[in-house]
């Protein structure tokens, strides 16, 4: 269905955008480096056969998400034309001779791989069966698709980068985004203490506000908000002070300062806390896992986290599709992320 712009129809779910998907199929254009994207629709008139590990589906929703060009770059999969909309929710249609995992009718989520050549914003595409898993019937389309994505980097910081488990303290930087949400039900529901910090007083009012999808347990998910839209609340201080001065066990930022004031990047938000702040709060064998690609420690701050036995991973959710070894634990992840969003 399209819209009087001539652009499809879009509805939105937290910070992404879904389109009724049209049978033409949504690709992006970058000429040079520092030019801004075009974005065109191929039309697609018949799919190539499936092959034997393919399933074909029909595709009900679709998660539009940032495309790391530089990533892409990289890993040397730069192309003309990149397709638009990964993560996809859909019927099966048909599967190939030697797919085990569905059938015709099934209903499925996955997140396409980043050398696949399918844009998720077409009525049928073609993914190999490891790409997806079924979709619980109580879980809806747009849900599915939504949260598949940030329900990854949740459950890849949470269980194999930090290992959460009860009594464990865990602080969410920036809790009220779609990830930071994911990260707090997840981090709770295995027992953890989790401190979120907020970035404006609507995000904190959120914070305050989400419950446990329990009936009759009225217990906050967040034991401390910390309001940092001021510029005034001290994260290291606060957190110690929650702890009784033994820090955090585990920490997902989402960003940091790596420079003073006047040195660091104007791109960045003012409200980041510096990379000695994270180190400061950090408990003894506390885990860093951070988002900040270019992370830079000098040797002050590696001796403060060599004195904590303390430990840095980088956040990189795509790691799963980098390597076919990884590929059972991928799927038991993207099992569980579809699993809880059923609870």
């Amino acid at each position: 269905m399209l819209s009087s712009s001539g652009l499809p129809a879009a509805t939105t779910f937290g910070c992404c955008v879904f389109f009724q998907i049209t049978m033409k199929a949504l690709y992006c254009q970058q000429n040079s480096p520092g030019e801004e994207m075009t974005f065109v629709f191929q039309e697609r008139e018949n799919l190539p056969p499936t092959r034997d590990n393919d399933v074909k589906v029909q595709v009900r929703a679709c998660a539009l998400s940032w495309i790391d060009t530089k990533l892409l770059s990289e890993i040397k999969l730069e192309k003309e034309l990149l397709p638009v909309g990964r993560e996809i929710s859909g019927v099966v249609l048909e599967v190939g001779r030697k797919v085990t995992f569905f059938q015709p009718d099934d209903e499925v989520v996955g997140i396409l791989p980043l050398d696949s050549e399918e844009s998720g914003l077409c009525e049928v595409i073609l993914v190999h069966e490891h790409y997806l898993v079924r979709k619980p019937e109580k879980v809806c389309w747009v849900e599915a698709a939504g949260t598949v994505r940030d329900g990854v980097r949740a459950y890849t910081a949470l269980h194999y980068l930090s290992q959460v488990s009860p009594g464990k303290t865990v602080l969410v930087m920036d809790g009220a985004s779609p990830f930071g949400t994911i990260a707090i039900q997840l981090a709770q529901h295995r027992g953890a203490k989790v401190i979120s910090t907020a970035y404006s007083l609507e995000d904190k009012q959120y914070l305050e506000r989400l419950r446990p999808p329990v009936e009759g347990i009225r217990q906050p998910l967040v034991a401390r908000v910390i309001d940092v839209s001021n510029g005034k609340i001290d994260v290291a201080e606060s957190c110690l002070e929650e702890t009784g001065g033994l820090g955090v066990d585990i920490v997902l930022d989402a960003g940091v300062k790596l420079y003073s004031a006047e040195d660091e990047s104007t791109s960045k938000s003012p409200l980041l806390p510096h990379k000695h702040d994270i180190i400061t709060l950090l408990g003894i064998g506390g885990h860093w896992i951070t988002t900040e690609k270019n992370l830079q420690l000098d040797p002050p701050d590696s001796h403060s986290l060599f004195l904590k036995g303390a430990t840095v991973s980088f956040l990189n959710d795509e790691i799963w599709n980098l390597s076919n070894i990884q590929q059972g634990k991928y799927l038991y992840i993207l099992l569980m992320v579809i699993l809880n969003a059923d609870c």
